[in-house]
Parts: C-alpha cells; sequence; structure tokens
C-alpha cells in the first residue's frame, strides 16, 4: 500500500488517467471535480472517493486549491524511480 498526502494549487489538472491500483481518499481542505469513468462529482472537505483498478478518472482543484490523503494497493511501484523531490513550504497542515 502506498499513502500520500497530495497537495493541489487552484485550479491544478490531474489529467485522466488509470492505474492497476484501487484508490481510496479523502479531502481535507479546498474541493475538486472529481471525473470517474462516465461519473463526474464535486468533493468538499470530508468527502471520501474509491476509485476501482483500471478505471479511468481526472481531477481538477478548486478555486482555493486542495489537500487530500489517498491510499493506493497495491503499492505505486512506479512512483519509486521518481528523483526526490525538494519539501517545499506545503499547504497543509
Amino acid at each position: 500500500m502506498t499513502i500520500v498526502v497530495l497537495e493541489l494549487e487552484p485550479g491544478a489538472e490531474v489529467p485522466e488517467h488509470s492505474h492497476e491500483n484501487e484508490q481510496l481518499g479523502v479531502l481535507i481542505e479546498g474541493s475538486m471535480s472529481f471525473t470517474v469513468g462516465d461519473e463526474h462529482d464535486e468533493v468538499r472537505p470530508g468527502s471520501f472517493w474509491r476509485i476501482l483498478a483500471n478505471v479511468p478518472h481526472s481531477v481538477v482543484a478548486g478555486p482555493d486549491g486542495a489537500v487530500a490523503v489517498e491510499v493506493f494497493a497495491p503499492v505505486r511501484s512506479e512512483w519509486a524511480a521518481l528523483p526526490p523531490a525538494e519539501p517545499g513550504p506545503g499547504r497543509w497542515p
């Protein structure tokens, strides 16, 4: 399993994609507009989502950005090859 804190700037877009991992998430602050398969949903703080493996999905952060906690299973092994990023100021906590 992989657990991440995702911080999106206002209006940031994650283009449509899919992966072999099931994805669960909760929105901590801000808002997001999700498209999962043929369904569209607006999420607010406290909203949860589940995206099954291999289902196309995309997201757009709201006008104040967004902070979410997401869990992926199995492990997002392709992320292990990414170079470490320098920590920034962050949006949360």
